[in-house]
């Protein structure tokens, strides 16, 4: 039954908002006139998103990936009670934090109520849920353990926020530190240096070497440093265009991976995003090879996709999954090491699932000491850098007292 979003006025000529299941507009605003309310506007709550729709393209996700993980929660909770999802649904829109939650909650409870699966419900909001979101709440349901494959996405996106969150973390300080260094040593080459030029202008005595080229560099700064931004900029426009050609990207990605610290990392983190998604889909009930093609579309490096995708191939054509990941370099072998535990004692998903959380405490643990050895190296370089600059101000001044005497 579709689901209408309405606008009315009660008795008193108070506006009243909220969503209603009718099978027309108009039987919507006879329920609305029954209930003793004026309808001022009834709109059909939209059950789909295309993608390339205009409005679509400009407006943000309901659900960013903390607000789905909450979400999820509360479904899973209220469907492991035992309510019915119809009603899970019914609760959960009363619940919105805002219309356009409402609505899609609303329009959910309409597909679900009109016969159709909660998965495929799902799958009209492509910009909401995932692929592997969809696939995961649609083994649940065929499975008939909806919320405890609801539970486990819920702890799945919960985990992936922790660790995106801990990343993010350790990178904050020291790349505050290192604008605020750029910054500080912006001005001072540009303002403070050519200060000191203007005094000793006059002078016809020699500048110690470090002041003339701190005046040199000043110069070129400010004679040449927006040459040097837009330079910057139309490189990373470039770039980024670049990026969006399939090969060019995939040789990019695995270019990076390669990278002695921040390629460790990349490896590891795409890994463990790679084992968690696939023990999900395993451990729901979703045949394998659909679960290893699901889960490697969630990796964001295109060489370890490529990877996984050859992989696929490997088991298809009736390799193990341990055998196929280890011939894939670029994957580590505690991955390998535990598929294999996996299908020798028939628990794959349980050692799937070990694999993934070792990753991701190996990324956590790698990722601070990245962030613990950066922060006193960038404070000493700019604690240097600075030091020149006073030196090359400084100078002149002591050579200029020791002309005096």
């Amino acid at each position: 039954m579709p689901a209408y979003a309405f606008e009315a006025l009660d008795a008193q000529g108070v506006t009243r908002k909220g969503i209603l299941e009718a099978d027309t507009a108009k039987a919507a605003r006879g329920q609305l006139r029954a209930q003793a309310l004026v309808p001022m506007s009834v709109a059909a709550v939209e059950s789909s998103q295309k993608p390339g729709d205009a409005g679509s393209r400009f407006q943000r996700p309901v659900f960013n990936g903390t607000n789905l993980a909450i979400w999820t929660r509360q479904i899973a909770g209220l469907v492991s009670s035992g309510l019915p999802l119809e009603r899970a649904l019914t609760a959960m829109a009363d619940e919105a934090q805002n219309e356009r939650e409402r609505h899609i909650v609303a329009a959910l409870r309409a597909e679900v109520n009109g016969g159709a699966s909660f998965g495929t419900a799902l799958s009209h909001f492509p910009r909401e849920f995932t692929d592997i979101y969809v696939a995961v709440v649609s083994a649940g349901e065929h499975t008939g353990q909806l919320g405890l494959v609801l539970e486990r996405l819920a702890d799945d996106l919960e985990s992936q926020q922790a660790l995106r969150a801990k990343l993010i973390g350790a990178a904050l300080y020291p790349g505050i530190v290192t604008l605020v260094a750029i910054a500080i040593v912006i001005f001072l080459v540009t303002y403070v240096v050519p200060q000191v030029a203007n005094v000793f202008a006059g002078t016809k005595r020699a500048l110690p070497f470090l002041t003339t080229a701190m005046l040199a560099m000043s110069a070129f700064v400010r004679n040449y440093g927006w040459i040097i931004l837009v330079a910057g900029v139309g490189a990373g426009v470039f770039l980024r265009g670049m990026l969006r050609n399939a090969a060019f990207r995939e040789r990019f990605d695995a270019g990076f991976l390669t990278l002695p610290l921040l390629g460790r990392l990349a490896r590891g983190y795409n890994a463990a995003q790679f084992a968690n998604t696939l023990a999900m889909l395993a451990a729901a009930g979703v045949p394998i090879l659909r679960a290893l093609q699901a889960a490697a579309e969630t990796l964001n490096n295109r060489a370890m996709r490529a990877d996984a995708m050859d992989a696929l191939v490997l088991v298809r054509e009736g390799a193990p999954l341990a055998s196929a990941l280890a011939q894939k370099k670029r994957f580590p072998g505690l991955l390998s090491m535990f598929a294999r535990m996996g299908e020798q004692t028939g628990q794959l998903p349980a050692m799937l699932q070990r694999a993934a959380t070792q990753l991701s405490a190996e990324v956590q643990r790698r990722a601070m000491q990245l962030a613990t050895l950066l922060e006193p190296l960038l404070i000493v370089a700019m604690g240097l850098v600075v030091m020149l600059i006073v030196l090359a101000v400084l100078l002149p001044i002591i050579q200029l007292n020791q002309w005096v005497r």
